[in-house]
């Protein structure tokens, strides 16, 4: 291609010819191809982000926080991880329909309710934790993605749903009540793509306490990673092969995040197919977290499925990542 932003032959394009490049590489070695990206220490299947009510660009209604999502960091498996957040579901469906609120489902398979406010969904996320027997702050986890650029204008946060418009340091405290109401595992994107100071002052305020996960921020680019560990903006990235382009770049990302103890969450995009790479991906890379969507639509449950195939053939070697993960925080 030759140039800086793959203009010539187009990311997407060079994507898929990796990717396919990988997998008939690993079919020619008879690996699978987790084992063949990652070698042999490869037995870690990550927790899931999974998403239970969507927002913002993914859904027509009034939400600004673009994904609510739940983090089952207490399971023993993640097969078993996986059973509960399908549990979880289903008894907000039910919370939701006896209460009046429609249950169509967004973009990537979460519930697609209008709320009064950005807080109500979190009250509801906790009853339906609870109502399946589930300790929200040992168990079961919350996690957002506010994808705050979306709602970012002449450097202000314009939060719709709520009539408010905030300064960078007022959308710093917004985020900071939610932690201290909530048990908030991880929040993506809680500052726009181009605040940088935000985002530093943020990670300040509470990265000590929650992952703060860059997406818009780094979009899996090794030049906009290390600017955000040399500002000490965030301590954790979403990782999008589609973004930067290619597994070879995708993978030196992640190297660049674990050599500076940035953790790694392994993601789908909004717009999905059924193809599971990012499954073996996660595993391969022992990224510890994995974001693919609900537990319906075809799309994401394809990703679960084939970490489903790799936890069985792992068989007694495979371990969940589970709490493991609590001690990036000070949760743990």
């Amino acid at each position: 291609d030759g140039s800086k932003n793959k203009k010539k032959l187009g990311a997407n394009t060079i994507l898929s010819v990796s990717l396919a490049v990988a997998k008939a590489a690993s079919n020619f070695e008879c690996k699978e191809l987790y084992k063949y990206i990652g070698g042999c220490n490869t037995n870690f299947l990550p927790v899931p982000l999974v998403n239970i009510i969507n927002g913002g660009a993914h859904a027509s209604n009034n939400l600004d926080i673009q994904e609510y999502m739940i983090s089952p960091i207490g399971a023993k498996t993640f097969s078993e991880s996986i059973r509960w957040c399908s549990e979880i579901f289903f008894k907000l469906k039910d919370l939701l329909k006896n209460n009046g609120f429609s249950t169509s489902v967004g973009d990537e398979g979460g519930f697609a309710s209008n709320f009064l406010n950005n807080f109500e969904p979190l009250e509801y996320l906790l009853k339906a934790i609870k109502g399946c027997g589930f300790n929200p702050e040992k168990d079961v986890l919350i996690s957002l993605d506010v994808a705050s650029s979306e709602f970012y204008l002449n450097k202000k946060y314009l939060l719709k749903s709520e009539k408010q418009k905030l300064s960078s340091d007022q959308m710093i405290d917004y985020l900071k009540q939610i932690v201290s109401k909530y048990p908030i595992f991880s929040i993506e994107d809680g500052c726009s793509e181009d605040d940088w100071k935000a985002w530093s002052k943020l990670n300040k305020k509470i990265g000590d306490k929650v992952l703060l996960v860059g997406d818009d921020l780094f979009v899996t680019n090794k030049v906009r990673l290390l600017k955000g560990i040399n500002e000490q903006s965030a301590n954790s990235i979403l990782i999008k092969p589609n973004q930067i382009g290619s597994l070879s770049e995708t993978l030196d990302t992640i190297n660049t995040a674990k050599l500076n103890k940035i953790e790694t969450i392994i993601s789908h995009r909004s717009g999905e197919t059924e193809d599971n790479f990012i499954a073996d991906l996660a595993v391969a890379t022992n990224a510890g977290q994995i974001k693919t969507g609900s537990v319906s639509r075809s799309d994401r449950n394809s990703k679960y499925n084939q970490l489903f195939r790799i936890e069985e053939e792992l068989g007694n070697n495979a371990v969940y990542y589970g709490n493991e993960i609590l001690k990036k925080t000070n949760r743990g």
